[in-house]
């Protein structure tokens, strides 16, 4: 059957390309630009002054507007950057421009990416088109430690990425010091991929939920829950371990502790559920972890089995206080069929959020005697 009117479109994935000031940002950039992967993808650019696409230009289409040699369009953030998005949407629809099929948003400076993510995942309709495939973040290997220390919007870029690209590794004459800024980075975002500024176009952009056909790619891969698993038990051992260590040990410790202050607020974990659970009672986790966590969630990611229908897991993106159901996926992606959420944080315990887990699942807490009591009232109000 053809698209009706009836049958959405499938979504145009989208990517945030953040990064500090100095970070070679505008180098990378200019490489994909000028790379035939990034054919039929829009880059919506802050300002085309900053960076230098003369060399590049082929033709303008309109004010703010233009198509470039390796087939990609650009355009410039006009006021705000929901109406550059519908416009863009109006644009394909009407066949006013190429239909494309990628997004790429590049943001100045210290930006924060979150709202960003708010501003497409919570809009009606630009959710419905657009697929937030991820926050791709640069940094520059040689400054970087550095910007991480002074910037908490730093950590926090670094924090919420998919993919961060170190640039200018050619130029850190310090292997240990390159080595200790790729531990630190892996401490901070167990999920994330790193890879260098001259890795291929397509794997900086690729790798989020949705591939280029709005179909549902590698969710494993998206989700990285073995990684994030594998930090926690690193951070558990690290934590608990280190005066095992004698001085060194010590040391060493202390020395995490005072440099990266930022850091410590920073935490990666993983819940996961072996039986099926109710929607009504994932609705009301993430609706009260939403209204009492919210600000602290930096991004939560999820593949959960419904109890309705457990064959049919669900995808759970949120940002803040905004958690979204992007898709029902057709099967699950291989035999592991636990319920599990994915949760980087800032300044916020695990504890506190598995509690709440818990306690609406219905499991015994040690500590909560009233964990069975909590969980079954809900429900059956609910039903």
């Amino acid at each position: 059957m053809t698209n009706t009117p009836m049958t959405p479109p499938q979504p145009i994935p989208l990517t945030i390309l953040t990064g500090f000031l100095g970070a070679g940002k505008t180098t990378l950039l200019n490489r994909m630009l000028k790379d035939p992967a990034l054919q039929d993808t829009v880059v919506i650019i802050n300002e085309f002054g900053e960076i230098g696409l003369d060399h590049l230009l082929v033709e303008t289409i309109d004010e703010g507007m233009v198509l470039l040699s390796a087939g990609c369009l650009c355009c410039t953030v006009r006021g705000d950057l929901i109406a550059t998005l519908e416009d863009l949407l109006r644009k394909r629809d009407n066949e006013r421009i190429m239909p494309f099929r990628r997004v790429i948003i590049e943001t100045t400076g210290l930006a924060d990416p979150a709202p960003i993510l708010h501003a497409v995942l919570y809009h009606p309709y630009l959710s419905m088109r657009y697929a937030v495939e991820g926050v791709v973040t640069v940094i520059d290997a040689v400054n970087g430690p550095q910007t991480l220390d002074a910037h908490r919007e730093a950590v926090k870029q670094a924090a919420v990425a998919e993919r961060i690209v170190l640039t200018k590794t050619d130029l850190a004459q310090d292997r240990a010091a390159l080595d200790g800024l790729r531990e630190r980075l892996h401490r901070l975002n167990p999920g994330a991929t790193v890879l260098e500024g001259d890795a291929p176009v397509g794997e900086i952009v690729a790798g989020g939920l949705f591939d280029l056909e709005g179909r549902i790619a590698d969710v494993a891969e998206w989700l990285k829950t073995e990684a994030v698993e594998e930090a926690e038990h690193a951070s558990h051992a690290h934590r608990h371990g280190h005066h095992h260590h004698g001085h060194h040990g010590r040391h060493d410790h202390h020395h995490h502790h005072d440099v990266n202050r930022h850091d410590e607020r920073i935490r990666a974990f993983c819940l996961t559920s072996d039986r099926p659970i109710r929607q009504g009672t994932l609705d009301m986790f993430l609706d009260l972890l939403r209204s009492t966590q919210g600000a602290k969630l930096l991004r939560v990611k999820g593949l959960v089995a419904l109890a309705e229908d457990p064959e049919h897991p669900v995808v759970i993106h949120g940002v803040q206080h905004v958690i979204h159901v992007p898709a029902i996926l057709p099967r699950w992606p291989n035999e592991d069929r636990r319920s599990r959420l994915v949760f980087i944080v800032d300044d916020l315990e695990r504890e506190t959020v598995e509690k709440l887990w818990n306690a609406f699942l219905g499991r015994p807490a040690v500590d909560q005697p009233d964990a069975a009591a909590l969980s079954d009232n809900p429900l059956s109000l609910r039903r």
